[in-house]
Order: C-alpha cells, then sequence, then structure tokens
C-alpha cells in the first residue's frame, strides 16, 4: 500500500476515559505504542494531522463528557500535539463519525487536497469504523492500520457478546471485504512512507 505524500492521519478518540475499568476487557495492549510511532512519523514526513476528541454531553455518565478527566487526551497523545512539521487539525464530536465533528473534517481535507486518510485510534468497531465507513462513501481512499486501535469485549442483544479480538476481526473484514478501506497493519504502512 503506498502512503501518499499528502495523507492525513487521523487519531481518533485517544483519550484518558478508555482507561476506566467500566469498559471492560480490551485487546491490542501494542495499541497506544503504535498510534504514538504513527504520529511521529507524519510529524517527520510533514504530512497533515488530525486529532479527534468526543465530547459526550454534560450531564451524562460517559467517561469521555465534558469537562471531566477522561475527556482529555492520554498523555502520548497530548504530548504529541503541535510538534509536527504538517498542519494539523482539533474536531470534536459528539457522535461515532469524525465527519460530523466540528470544525468540518471534509471541508478542511478538500483544503489541503487530500484524498488519502489514514485513521487510528479508538475503539476499532465504533468510531473508527463508522468514520472509515463514511470516509470511503465520501470517495476517500482509507488505510485501516488495524494494529494501531484496539476496542473492548462487547454484549450485543439474544444475549450475545463478543471478544474485543472477535469485534476487530469482523470489522476488518466487513471494511476491507466491503471495499470501504485497506485494512493494513502498522508496520505494513509506515513501511511505503
Amino acid at each position: 500500500m503506498e502512503i501518499a505524500e499528502n495523507a492525513a492521519l487521523i487519531v481518533v478518540d485517544v483519550q484518558k476515559g478508555y482507561e476506566e475499568e467500566s469498559w471492560g476487557k480490551r485487546n491490542n495492549p501494542a495499541a497506544e505504542e503504535n498510534i504514538a510511532a504513527l504520529i511521529d512519523l507524519w510529524h517527520k514526513t510533514g504530512r497533515p494531522v488530525v486529532f479527534v476528541r468526543h465530547d459526550s454531553p454534560e450531564g451524562s455518565r460517559s467517561p469521555l463528557r465534558k469537562r471531566y478527566a477522561g475527556n482529555d487526551f492520554k498523555d502520548f497523545v497530548e504530548e504529541r500535539r503541535g510538534k509536527g512539521g504538517g498542519r494539523e487539525l482539533l474536531v470534536t464530536k459528539a457522535v461515532n463519525s469524525a465527519f460530523y465533528g466540528e470544525p468540518s473534517l471534509r471541508r478542511w481535507l478538500a483544503g489541503e487536497d487530500t484524498a488519502q486518510i489514514v485513521i487510528v485510534g479508538i475503539q476499532t468497531n465504533m468510531c473508527n469504523e463508522t468514520t472509515a465507513r463514511m470516509g470511503g462513501n465520501l470517495g476517500y481512499e482509507v488505510v485501516f492500520p488495524l494494529d494501531a486501535m484496539h476496542t473492548f469485549d462487547q454484549d450485543g442483544p439474544f444475549g450475545w457478546s463478543r471478544s474485543a479480538d472477535e469485534l476487530t476481526r469482523a470489522t476488518a473484514v466487513s471494511l476491507h471485504g466491503g471495499g470501504f478501506a485497506e485494512v493494513v497493519l502498522k508496520g505494513a504502512s509506515a513501511g511505503t512512507c
């Protein structure tokens, strides 16, 4: 997979609130290390980086709610913001897709003349997947480094439940098989940057 010179790295919801036990068991303990490596690579190469923060509504019990410590970016992300050679954007959202945030991600990407986006962050099967699907539908070439993200075990209807690894595999198959994104590993995407 060839990564474009102006491909935008979209870092989704890497927030302290995801460290709370209420989320349950997660997968991919190397996610943060891989996310950091990709941010560093984008900074080194002067590519654009978008930091996305989920702002759950005030009054909610979400660990990602505004004016709560869990809303803050994890330290390794916050320490990297503003340190790169390329342009950066902070998008805040209250829904699953970064394309429904403020300011407009789509408008900013158009201004950067960016046609390729690389999505990393939390959660694989939620905000990352939703952003990837929308990006694919909007005509972007979407790259999805599966080892630079993580998710949590989840319960569903009818007594069904799935592990974080099962959800990750389902997301990878749906996005890749459905033509929404090229699912890769960080090492594969970093090697061609």
